[in-house]
């Protein structure tokens, strides 16, 4: 199975163009699903996903403790503790910079990336 195929959307998604608009932490820090007037918003190693029509993401959700934050390397670890929860991945090993690079793409081919988190390395 191809890598595209792997990730892709049971139902096709129609994504607009990714934007490059900086997004302070704090400001993402407040897009973490308990204002309903605010975009619920996860950055993946600094890049910032709109996940608002996700529920999952939503103030009672599964993952709710992603929101508003980069949990890259909670991600890359399987991780639902808040702690974990921190945008620090450089130092993971190759096995889990593999994980993260794919929950990169499984979100990408879903949310739209609406800009990148102030200071961010994601390289």
């Amino acid at each position: 199975m191809t890598e595209e195929k792997r990730f892709a959307p049971k139902v096709a998604v129609q994504l607009d163009p990714p934007k490059d608009d900086p997004i302070s932490p704090e400001e993402l820090a407040k897009c973490d699903g308990t204002d309903p007037s605010r975009p619920t918003l996860v950055a993946i190693k600094g890049v910032v996903f709109d996940v608002t029509r996700n529920a999952a993401y939503g103030a009672q959700g599964q993952y709710r403790v992603f929101a508003g934050k980069d949990p890259s390397r909670a991600l890359a670890c399987s991780s639902l503790k808040p702690e974990n929860c921190v945008p620090e991945w450089h130092d993971l090993d190759d096995k889990e910079k593999k994980v993260l690079d794919e929950w990169f793409t499984f979100f990408s081919k879903r949310y739209n990336i609406v800009g990148k988190v102030e200071g961010a390395t994601n390289t």
